[in-house]
C-alpha cells in the first residue's frame, strides 16, 4: 500500500517543530487519513504550531509521554495505529551538557523502548524512528567525506549518545523480532514553527530585540542544512516505501558554517558584522556534519525541492510576520532566556 488513506498514523511528538510540519503535510495529502498526535508538551511542544488544523475531524491530540508505559499502551489499545512516526525526543544539546542527561535517557531511550514494545505487540505496519546525523559524531572541516548509513557511531554529547541508543534498540528489535522499523537520520532542519533555542530562529529573535548574534568559538562549525518541508516529504516516503530494518540518511548537500548563517541573517535585517559576538565554545562541539543522501535518492526517488537561499528567505519572512507566535513562546517559558542564552 502506497497511500495513507484509510489508515491511522500515530505521530509522537507532533506538537514540535518537525512533527507539526509533518502532520500538516500528511493531512494535506491524504483526505481519508486519521492522525493521532501524542505529545508530552514539554517547553518546545507547542499546540499553537497546529492551530490551523486543530478542528480538523481527521486530527486528534492526546497529551502523553512516550516514557510513560501505561500512557503508551493506552494509545495503542484505543487508536490501533497502522503507522507510527516518532519525533518525540529531548534535543537541546546545551541542556544535555549543562543540565544533565537523565531526561534525555528517559525520552530518547526508554521512550523508544516502550514504543517498540507497542509496535511489536500490536502488529503495526511500520514504525519510523526519526533520528539525527549527530549519532555519527564529527567530520574534519578540510575533509570531503560525508556520513553514509554505514558510518560508525561516534556521538559527542549526551544528547547524541541517547539518540544512538534509541537507534540501536530499533535495530535490535528488527533483527530479533522483525519489528518493522525504519530509521532516518537527517541533517540540521530549518523552517517555520522551530522553537527559538535553535540557531536560525534564535538569531532572528535576537535581531528583533536589537541584540548581537553570539557565535560559539570561531563560528566555523559546519552543518548540512535542509528545509523542513523537504525533510517531511522524505519521511512520508520512508513511512510508506522504506524497507524495514533499513536506515535512510536525509540531507540537502547544503553545507554552511554558523558564521555564514549569521551573516545571511544580518544582511536580511540590514545589519553589519559589528552585530556578531564570539563566545566560549560548547564542550564536545562537533566541527562538521555532512550527509550522503544517495540511498534515499536512488531507492525512494527523493530529492530536495527547495534551494537554501529561497528556503532561508521564506523562513525569515515567516518569523517576521509571525512575531505573535514568538512572543507567545517567550510568555509561556519563564526560563526562556536562561535556557538558551549559550546557544
Amino acid at each position: 500500500m502506497n497511500t495513507l488513506n484509510g489508515q491511522t498514523v500515530l505521530v509522537c511528538g507532533g506538537a514540535g517543530f518537525i512533527g507539526s510540519n509533518f502532520i500538516r503535510l500528511i493531512l494535506s495529502r491524504y483526505p481519508k487519513v486519521k492522525v493521532v498526535n501524542f505529545d508530552k508538551l514539554t517547553y518546545s511542544g507547542n499546540l499553537d504550531n497546529l492551530k490551523d488544523i486543530e478542528r480538523d475531524s481527521r486530527y486528534t491530540f492526546i497529551k502523553g509521554d512516550i516514557a510513560d508505559e501505561k500512557a503508551v499502551l493506552n494509545v495503542f489499545k484505543t487508536y490501533k495505529p497502522h503507522y507510527i512516526a516518532n519525533f518525540a525526543a529531548e534535543t537541546h544539546v546545551d541542556c544535555s551538557i549543562h543540565v544533565g542527561a537523565k531526561i534525555f535517557i528517559q525520552t530518547n531511550v526508554i521512550g523508544v523502548y516502550y514504543l517498540l514494545e507497542g509496535v511489536r505487540k500490536h502488529k503495526v505496519k511500520k514504525f519510523l524512528q526519526v533520528s539525527t546525523d549527530e549519532v555519527y559524531g564529527s567530520l574534519e572541516l578540510s575533509s570531503k567525506v560525508k556520513f553514509t548509513e554505514k558510518t560508525l557511531f561516534d556521538p559527542s554529547t549526551p544528547y547524541s549518545a541517547t539518540k544512538a541508543d534509541g537507534d540501536l534498540l530499533c535495530n535490535a528489535y528488527f533483527r530479533t523480532w522483525r519489528t518493522p522499523v525504519v530509521i532516518t537520520r537527517c541533517s540540521n532542519n530549518f523552517g517555520p514553527y522551530q522553537y527559538p533555542e535553535k540557531l536560525i530562529p534564535f538569531f532572528v529573535m535576537r535581531m528583533m530585540e536589537e541584540k548581537k548574534l553570539p557565535l560559539y568559538g570561531d563560528g566555523k562549525n559546519v552543518r548540512d542544512w535542509i528545509y523542513v518541508l523537504d525533510h517531511c516529504r522524505a519521511l512520508e516516503l520512508c513511512l510508506l516505501k522504506g524497507t524495514p530494518g533499513e536506515v535512510y540518511n536525509i540531507g540537502a548537500s547544503s553545507e554552511k558554517n554558523n558564521k555564514e548563517i549569521a551573516s545571511e541573517i544580518l544582511s536580511y535585517f540590514g545589519k553589519d558584522r559589528l552585530w556578531l559576538e564570539f563566545v566560549a565554545d560548547r564542550p564536545g562541539h562537533d566541527r562538521r556534519y555532512a550527509i550522503n543522501s544517495s540511498k534515499i535518492e536512488k531507492e525512494l526517488g527523493w530529492k530536495p525541492r527547495h534551494s537554501f537561499q529561497d528556503a532561508l528567505h521564506a523562513t525569515l519572512e515567516w518569523y517576521v510576520h509571525n512575531r505573535a507566535w514568538l512572543n507567545n513562546i517567550k510568555k509561556k517559558a519563564k526560563h526562556f532566556n536562561s535556557h538558551i542564552k549559550t546557544k
